[in-house]
């Protein structure tokens, strides 16, 4: 896996990253919980001078990192609503991608949790993956 893209439901926005993805989790944060509508977000870390986006219907909300106390930035599209990507300043150099909006998911294999302590109990973690109670 060389590169990725993806993008929203309505296909307003597209991005793309000619990087290979840093790495891949599943996040159990309250913050993602919401955003997602469902238990956890999974994630796709890329880094940020590859990632490129093309669309005029991206909008973004900002809260305040759960650990830093610093932004983070929540993409989405403004048409469909679709959750897109992240930008996180205590880690400048990285896009979180929503792993749901890219075009081929089928290479995933999150073998990492994080916010677990605020995970849903009735989601099962394998007991083989790393976990975090904290990120």
């Amino acid at each position: 896996m060389s590169s990725v893209e993806g993008g929203c439901l309505c296909g307003a926005i597209r991005y793309s990253s000619s990087a290979e993805p840093r790495g891949m989790f599943v996040c159990h944060c309250t913050d993602c919980q919401r955003q997602t509508g469902t238990a956890f977000s999974v994630i796709v870390s890329v880094p940020e001078t590859s990632f490129t986006i093309a669309g005029e219907s991206l909008s973004s909300f900002d809260t305040d990192g759960d650990d830093s106390g610093q932004p983070v930035h929540r993409y989405f599209c403004s048409s469909c609503g679709s959750p897109l990507f992240s930008k996180v300043e205590a880690f400048t150099e990285s896009v979180f991608i929503k792993a749901g909006t890219l075009d081929d998911s089928s290479w995933l294999d999150p073998k990492y949790h994080i916010w677990t302590s605020s995970k849903q109990p009735w989601v099962h973690i394998d007991e083989s993956a790393a976990t975090s109670a904290r990120s």
